[in-house]
């Protein structure tokens, strides 16, 4: 029997940026640092992406199975990136290089104790810097109202556009323990 599902609606918006920044780099606080994790094993993975996103209706890839995700970290057009803060870890990204030269940012978000932190803005400008470094043609990044209040602005912010919304509605499996924000709902 399927686990029963609760329906999330949300409002997803795509972005996508065309050029690389031309304004200075934004440096990182001092005490942080971005550094890749070559070969992210599945715990780590699960661990980095359920503690950012679980106040943010992340759920889609814990239902995948242990298998297929690590099929995906091995990919080598994946790329994980790990803030860290005082030695501990603070967010983390995850590049998708696809095959026509884009570049998708497709999780980008702070842990919990880091958000408010000052932070989001030099780490998002690390993802953008690390995506065109690689030799991306396009960056692309989709963000929806159960996200961050914030996450759309600094998207905006940081030079992407937006190219389009659409309304979803997520069969959130119930056996998750998720809900959707009270902003979420508000939108």
């Amino acid at each position: 029997m399927a686990d029963p599902v609760t329906p999330f609606p949300v409002v997803v918006t795509f972005l996508r940026m065309d050029q690389p920044p031309a304004d200075p780099v934004l440096p990182l606080p001092p005490g942080t640092g971005v550094i890749p994790v070559p070969g992210c094993t599945v715990p780590f993975y699960r661990y980095l992406y359920e503690t950012v996103g679980h106040e943010y209706c992340w759920w889609l890839r814990r239902t995948v199975p242990d298998d297929r995700l690590a099929a995906i970290l091995s990919d080598p057009a994946v790329s994980i990136h790990v803030l860290y803060a005082k030695g501990e870890p603070a967010g983390f990204f995850e590049l998708e290089r696809r095959w026509d030269g884009s570049t998708n940012l497709s999780y980008f978000g702070l842990m919990p104790h880091a958000v408010g932190q000052g932070f989001g803005r030099a780490f998002l400008r690390a993802a953008i810097d690390e995506a065109w470094g690689g030799g991306c043609a396009l960056l692309t990044v989709n963000t929806c109202t159960a996200d961050h209040p914030r996450a759309l602005p600094n998207y905006l912010q940081a030079g992407f556009s937006i190219t389009r919304r659409v309304r979803e509605e997520w069969p959130v499996p119930n056996s998750l323990g998720m809900r959707l924000p009270d902003w979420a709902r508000e939108a």
